[in-house]
């Protein structure tokens, strides 16, 4: 009997996640309003588990404050905030799927795929790092760095001259700025990274990688999600800070929303069967 040519093939020909080599449409680009959409996704999301974000937020801010109060051991921080987000990444897709939240999803990063969260986390850490220490060189070479020197010399009532203090006031500002430069590509890297590790299952560069490429193909539609996410954070900071408790965990599945807009297409089911394109 002859094959009919438009019968579906019998072997499954989903492509896998199978690390760096795995291969992931192109990030899609979006208009501007993209961003406001995000964030207003972001808060429907909030809205169907409101009581289990609060405590994921509570528990979450908590550890991370405790870590950075300890000396040396707050860079561990850098490493495990990835692996929370992963965790928190998986949560807003069992959300997606009509599952329950769990204050369980804020650690389930440390059974899928940890290694690579965690050196995404190591990569920020070491990127941080570097800019900083790129910061103070340009300070030094500027006069900026003889800032902190006369600070300290002022409270003995020794006051630069205006010239001097002109020329310091100069080297700050410009080590500031390719502080902020340098930082922004960083940032973009990381954005995406843990959804991208544990639903795509890439590799630390891979991920960071298609992170900054998905956020560089949204620059306006990141900047309005920038300026309305800036604006909600300080209104959340008014009263005593609880505010916070909704707005963050907003901006939290907002990454996820934005994530599947842009890597997935905002009308495909959520998966992590796919891969990245180099």
């Amino acid at each position: 009997m002859t094959d009919n040519p438009y019968r579906p093939p019998a072997s499954d020909v989903t492509p896998q996640g199978g690390g760096d080599s795995a291969l992931l449409d192109p990030p899609r680009r979006n208009g501007i309003g993209a961003g406001w959409r995000w964030i207003v996704e972001g808060f429907r999301y909030f809205g169907r588990a409101p009581l289990i974000w609060i405590i994921i937020t509570v528990i979450f801010f908590a550890i991370m404050l405790i870590l950075s109060m300890i000396p040396l051991v707050s860079l561990v921080a850098n490493l495990l905030s990835p692996i929370f987000m992963g965790g928190l990444m998986l949560g807003c897709r069992a959300l997606d799927n009509g599952q329950p939240l769990k204050v369980g999803h804020l650690f389930e990063g440390f059974q899928r795929n940890t290694g690579s969260l965690a050196a995404v986390g190591g990569l920020y850490l070491l990127g941080s790092l570097l800019i900083l220490a790129v910061g103070g060189l340009i300070a030094m070479l500027t006069g900026g760095g003889d800032m902190f020197a006369f600070m300290q010399a002022g409270q003995q009532g020794a006051i630069p001259d205006e010239a001097t203090a002109s020329m310091m006031a100069t080297g700050v500002l410009l080590a500031a700025l390719v502080v902020l430069a340098l930082y922004v590509p960083l940032m973009m890297a990381l954005w995406f990274a843990p959804a991208l590790v544990v639903f795509h299952d890439l590799g630390a560069v891979a991920a960071m990688k298609a992170s900054l490429t998905g956020c560089w193909r949204n620059v306006l539609p990141f900047l309005l999600y920038g300026l309305v996410g800036l604006v909600l954070i300080v209104v959340g900071l008014i009263p005593l800070g609880l505010g916070l408790l909704v707005v963050m965990p907003a901006l939290i599945a907002s990454v996820y929303v934005s994530y599947k807009d842009i890597f997935l297409g905002k009308d495909a089911p959520p998966a992590d069967t796919t891969g990245l394109a180099a």
